[in-house]
C-alpha cells in the first residue's frame, strides 16, 4: 500500500488535495479549496490522503465546526471521503476509516458521523460499503439523504439533521437556485461558469448563493453544501455536472421525477 499522509498549514502550499489536479479551468476554484482548508486547519480539520497523484482520501471535523446542517455534539464529521480507480479494492477505505475511528477515539468523540444519500449521490459517500462497516442509518430525508453514524459510545446521544433541511426545498420556488461552498476545487468555476451559461441560454431564472460561513452553511436548506441544485423550490441533485449544458436537460428531467 501507498504511504497514508496528513496535509497541513505546513505542506499543503507543496501538495495535491486529490481532485481536479489538473483541470485548467478549475484552478481557481482549486487555489480556493486550498484556501478554506487553511482556515479550516484551525477549526481541527483532518486531510488525509494516500502519498499518490490519486483520489484517494478522507476529510473530517469536529462536527461543531462541520459545514452540514446537522446537530452532532461530540462526534467527528466525515465530509468528503474517496477511493477511485485502481486504488479501489485494495484496502485503502478501511485504513483511511480505521485513522479516522483512532482519532475519535483518542479525543474523546463518541463516534463518527456522516451525510449520504439512501441511494449513490454524487460527490458524497457510499451509503451500502459504510453500513458494511458499521455505520447505521438514523435518519432519512423525503429528499434521499441520509444521516449515518458509528458509535463509540453506545449510549450517546444520536446526531440529527437541523430544521432546515427536513422539507427537502428551498425558500425561492422560481426557477434554478444553487447553494454551495469552496469545500470542493469544482464548484465555483462550474456555479459561476458553466451554470450560468447553461442556465442563459435556456432562459432559466437562476439564483446563486454561495455558503461562505460556517453559520450560513449549518442553516442551509440541503445536506449537501459542496453543491446542491433546486428546481422552483424542489431539491434536484448533488450532481455538479448538471452544471454542463450537454448534462443539464437529462439530469434536471431525472431529478424532477425523482
Amino acid at each position: 500500500m501507498e504511504k497514508i499522509i496528513s496535509l497541513d498549514r505546513s505542506n499543503i502550499d507543496n501538495e495535491h488535495i486529490c481532485c481536479a489536479i489538473s483541470d485548467k479551468k478549475c484552478k481557481d476554484s482549486y487555489e480556493l479549496k486550498k484556501d478554506w482548508l487553511r482556515r479550516e486547519f484551525d477549526n481541527g480539520y483532518v486531510f488525509r490522503r494516500i502519498d499518490a497523484r490519486a483520489k484517494v482520501f478522507i476529510e473530517y471535523v469536529p462536527a461543531e465546526k462541520g459545514w452540514v446542517p446537522i446537530d452532532a455534539p461530540n462526534y467527528l464529521l466525515i465530509n468528503c471521503f474517496w477511493v477511485s480507480g485502481r486504488y479501489k479494492g485494495n484496502g485503502y477505505g478501511k485504513e483511511l476509516l480505521k485513522l479516522a475511528i483512532d482519532d475519535a477515539k483518542q479525543q474523546g468523540k463518541d463516534g463518527l458521523v456522516t451525510v449520504a444519500g439512501v441511494k449513490k449521490f454524487h460527490f458524497m459517500s457510499d451509503t451500502k460499503w459504510l453500513l458494511k462497516q458499521g455505520f447505521e442509518i438514523i435518519e432519512k430525508l423525503q429528499s434521499g439523504f441520509c444521516l449515518l453514524v458509528k458509535k463509540i459510545n453506545p449510549d450517546a446521544k444520536n446526531p440529527a439533521f437541523r430544521d432546515s433541511v427536513i422539507s427537502g426545498e428551498c425558500e425561492n420556488k422560481k426557477g434554478l437556485v444553487v447553494y454551495y461552498t469552496n469545500r470542493c476545487p469544482f464548484s465555483e468555476y462550474h456555479v459561476t461558469t458553466s451554470l450560468k451559461e447553461t442556465a442563459a441560454n435556456r432562459k432559466l431564472p437562476l439564483e446563486v448563493i454561495k455558503l461562505d460561513t460556517l453559520d450560513k452553511a449549518q442553516s442551509a436548506p440541503s445536506p449537501a453544501t459542496i453543491f446542491s441544485l433546486f428546481y422552483n423550490g424542489k431539491f434536484v441533485t448533488t450532481d455538479i455536472s448538471i452544471c454542463l449544458d450537454s448534462r443539464f436537460d437529462k439530469l434536471l428531467e431525472k431529478g424532477v421525477k425523482g
